[in-house]
Order: structure tokens, then C-alpha cells, then sequence
């Protein structure tokens, strides 16, 4: 069997990845020979390998991306690499129908800090959560398979714990807003449980300032038995004279502007702060 033939093979029946291991096995020739021409037909730009021995088939829709669609393999490269994660953060958000702005990179969240994958004109970035696992996630259907995506609720949190990778903190709040209409108190308080409690005195304060304020209130309770000590809500950057919001034990350095109707003007006191 050829090449050319096994690639025809797995298109016809809906798969477009494979291993170098695998073409080995099927075409039956030396390790030499197979990389060579799995070299050749990438040069032609029919296939491309965005890790190191794993393979897509770029059907002629996608050569111009030069790579399939994220969601279209992101799943088999996770398989691949024995990797559990999530598709996170600005793309799970997206996903959700909260696409403020369409996302640059498709983010995927690994248990470990991984490298950028770049494939074609396609990224995937990968952002590290050692309880990646225990994350509320669902599945959705792509046309190559089922893509493993956090839940809104989980997505909320992920937005607010990684602020900087997500256009900032007005940005979050932006997103929070178009976000709301998915978010449900139960399954949002499950996942404070499962976030640092700083990530918790954010999103609370975020939605107040959105005015989601029933859904700042199932955080409340929590935050106001357990936060112990301020904290700023604007990481690595404070201010002495940063606003205190009581409600949310924050440190409120930052000034908050989300690009929603209900809040054009600037955000800096959100309900239940105080100066002092």
C-alpha cells in the first residue's frame, strides 16, 4: 500500500490523524521510507504534524489554513499525548456563545505547562491547572469528534484566575457579562469550591460590576465566611490608596470599564466598598 492510498483510506472514513507508528504499521515498509514520504506529502502541503509524530490530513478546504481547525484535532493530539484537559478560557467562552472578541489562539487547559503549538495559521496555547481533572467540563460535537470544553460556570472562574491571558480585567468583565445568561448559582458555587478563594472575591466582584448581582450574591456567603485578608484584585500591581471593597475582602486597584450597555462609564467602587 501506498502512502497516498492509506491517506485516502482514513479520509474516507471521517479521520484525518494518524502516527507515524501507525503508518508504519499499515504500509508495511522501514521507518526510513515512511518518514520520507509522509516528508514528501507535507512539503505539498497535505499533511502537517503539529507534535512530533502525530499527523493531520489537510483537505483542500483547510490549505489556505495550512493546518485543520482547532477543535478538529485538538482532542486526537490530546489522546495522543496522554494529556487531560479542557478546551479553556477565551475558547470555552466563545464556545458558550460570549465572543466578544474571537480568540487569537485556541486555549487549552493541561494539567502541566506545555509550549505553544503552532500548525499552519492555527496556535493552541496551553495554560496550566494542576486540578485540571476535577473541573466541571461537557463535551461538544465538532466534525471529527467529541472537544472536551469547561463549563460556564468553570469558564467564569478560569477567566477571573487568568485575567492576563483573557484581554484584561474589563475584558473579563465584558465577557462575564454576555456570559451570565449560562451561569447557574449551584453549579458556580461547585466551582468555587474547586478555585483559590481569591478567585472567588474577583469573580464576585466582577459580576456586581456587571450587575449579575443575584449571581454575585451565591458568592458572597462564601467569600464573606472564609477571606480572611484582602486581596488585590489587579495581581502583581497595587496601589496604597486602592479602594476597599468590604463585601469582597478586594483590594480594588484597577479601574474596571466593560464594553457592556448596563456599564460604559468607569468602574472603581463596586456595591459594598468602602475607602479605608
Amino acid at each position: 500500500m501506498t502512502l497516498a492510498k492509506y491517506l485516502d483510506d482514513l479520509a474516507s472514513t471521517g479521520r484525518y490523524h494518524f502516527t507515524t507508528a501507525d503508518a508504519i504499521a499499515a504500509l508495511g515498509a522501514s521507518p526510513v521510507a515512511v518518514r520520507a514520504a509522509i516528508r514528501r506529502r507535507g512539503e505539498k502541503g497535505h499533511l502537517v504534524s503539529p507534535s512530533r509524530g502525530f499527523h493531520l490530513i489537510v483537505p483542500p478546504e483547510y490549505r489556505s489554513l495550512g493546518c485543520l481547525p482547532p477543535d478538529q484535532f485538538v482532542p486526537q493530539l490530546m489522546e495522543h499525548l496522554g494529556l487531560e484537559y479542557y478546551a479553556g478560557l477565551l475558547t470555552a467562552a466563545s464556545l458558550h456563545g460570549a465572543a466578544h472578541q474571537a480568540p487569537m489562539v485556541f486555549q487549552v487547559v493541561v494539567r502541566s505547562s506545555r509550549a505553544v503549538i503552532r500548525c499552519g495559521r492555527v496556535a493552541v496555547d496551553f495554560t496550566a491547572r494542576a486540578n485540571v481533572s476535577a473541573v466541571a467540563a461537557m463535551h461538544l460535537n465538532t466534525p471529527r469528534g467529541l472537544l472536551r470544553v469547561s463549563t460556564a460556570e468553570a469558564t467564569a472562574f478560569d477567566l477571573v484566575g487568568y485575567p492576563h491571558l483573557c484581554g484584561g480585567l474589563s475584558n473579563v468583565a465584558t465577557i462575564l457579562h454576555e456570559l451570565a445568561d449560562c451561569l447557574k448559582e449551584g453549579p458556580l458555587l461547585e466551582e468555587a469550591a474547586k478555585s483559590p478563594l481569591p478567585w472567588s472575591q474577583r469573580l464576585g466582584y466582577l459580576l456586581d460590576v456587571v450587575g449579575e448581582v443575584s449571581l454575585a450574591d451565591a458568592l458572597a456567603e462564601r467569600v464573606c465566611d472564609s477571606a480572611k485578608e484582602y486581596v488585590p484584585l489587579r495581581t502583581r500591581w497595587t496601589t496604597a490608596d486602592s479602594v476597599r471593597s468590604r463585601r469582597w475582602r478586594l483590594l480594588v486597584n484597577d479601574e474596571v470599564d466593560p464594553d457592556v450597555d448596563s456599564a460604559r462609564s468607569h468602574h472603581r467602587v463596586a456595591p459594598g466598598s468602602s475607602v479605608g
